[in-house]
């Protein structure tokens, strides 16, 4: 429901002082504001600078290996247009980023804060991860250029995640497992942040998606924007036109928003963001903010968030590590309260049936992250019309889920 007119654009946002609406903003201890105002103007410096963007197109050329191909998913086009009507059923594209260089969107934005670390001199990086795909795209950078890497890891999620733990430790990486809380990914980020006010002179803190204290929310967004660049140009080339409707996956956020800000004033495409349902929102065991939970402020921003009703933070449930998180970034808060934005969510077992899908029919194993944008896929696809064009972000590949989706399947490795 849109509860507020629409503005003139929808990609003008944040404002000086890092709002979308209500949302966003720097909520953060006195100690960190000097940080935050020296990474805003780093970063408002190397946007200037030529020399940086052209470090950013070079490197994400020859070491990521953009662009990442659109590709057309015949099978499961067909599949899925023999579960509707005769003559109905969307054409099915993958954005396919679990073909970057450590599998996944995630080194999109890594590669940018990497590059701003070093023109701010700072020999030391910190990062929070869930699914270890943040942390792997951190180490890999950091090993590239020298850098120490610090990566904090809530310790359910290192042990579902063991893979990804062992390359980041490959990588040079030390992998610090956080016991407090529920031991995932809020949790990571609640001792990243405390790592950061300590080694405040020599320490960059690369936070992994489109939450945080301004300026990170819309610079994380600029830096993943290359994905919906890319797919405009892409959809022109390959069907002279732009697509009907784009899906990813929300957890923080940041793959839909770099598949999302570049079509957000194209009006006539529909964007879904699909959140992690768990055990279904009614429930308790979800991680879905925007459908379960209410606006609040967390991590340093203002976003709707998953609270008790005395306004503690409540624990989150996914099965996927990279979705497991209270809330959402700030940009997606403000979208959906605009109503640009709709936002579905997709349950475990959903999410399982589209990650068996996918690998059957298209011979590409997914994340479980994006899976559970695929799910929706499945559902909405059959009531399109035959030439509506559907872009599903797959932001990552599944290599780091076989342990845990093994398990649950019953078999062994």
């Amino acid at each position: 429901m849109t509860l507020n007119p629409a503005p003139n654009s929808f990609r003008t946002g944040p404002d000086e002082r890092g709002r979308f609406g209500i949302f966003g903003g720097r909520f953060v201890a006195e100690t960190l504001m000097p940080l935050i105002l020296d990474l805003e103007k780093a970063y408002a410096d190397a946007k200037a600078d030529p020399s940086f963007k052209a470090d950013m197109e070079s490197y994400g050329t020859h070491y990521i290996g953009r662009p990442s191909p659109l590709y057309f998913a015949e099978r499961l086009t067909e599949h899925l247009r023999a579960q509707g009507p005769a003559g109905q059923g969307a054409k099915i594209f993958f954005k396919r980023e679990e073909l970057n260089h450590t599998g996944s969107h995630k080194v999109n934005n890594v590669l940018g804060q990497i590059l701003l670390a070093r023109r701010m001199g700072k020999p030391r990086i910190i990062a929070e991860t869930g699914a270890g795909q943040h942390g792997v795209a951190t180490a890999t950078l950091c090993a590239r250029f020298g850098l120490k890497c610090v990566v904090y890891m809530g310790a359910v999620d290192v042990e579902r995640q063991a893979p990804n733990v062992f390359r980041m430790k490959m990588l040079g990486a030390e992998v610090i497992p956080v016991q407090s809380g529920t031991r995932t990914l809020k949790d990571a980020m609640n001792e990243a942040l405390r790592d950061w006010v300590t080694n405040v002179s020599d320490t960059f803190y690369c936070i992994g998606t489109v939450a945080g204290p301004h300026p990170y929310p819309a610079m994380v967004r600029d830096f993943q924007s290359v994905i919906g660049i890319e797919t405009k140009q892409q959809m022109l080339e390959m069907e002279g036109r732009l697509p009907d409707s784009l899906i990813a996956c929300i957890g923080g956020g940041s793959n839909a928003m770099g598949l999302f800000h570049p079509f957000l004033d194209d009006r006539d495409v529909e964007i879904y963001g699909v959140e992690a349902a768990g055990h279904g929102v009614q429930s308790g065991l979800h991680a879905a903010s925007l459908t379960g939970g209410r606006p609040g402020v967390l991590h340093g921003n203002r976003t709707y968030l998953l609270m008790n009703e005395d306004g503690q933070i409540a624990d989150a449930h996914s099965i996927s590590a990279g979705l497991d998180y209270p809330g959402i970034g700030p940009e997606h808060a403000w979208l959906h309260e605009m109503g640009r934005v709709t936002y579905l969510s997709a349950t475990d077992a959903e999410t399982l049936e589209a990650f068996k899908l996918c690998s059957m029919l298209e011979g590409i194993i997914p994340a479980l992250e994006p899976a559970h944008a695929l799910s929706k896929v499945m559902e909405l696809a059959p009531t399109k019309p035959a030439d509506h064009l559907m872009v599903l972000n797959l932001s990552g590949r599944g290599d780091k889920d076989i342990p845990q989706v093994a398990q649950i399947f019953g078999q062994t490795l």
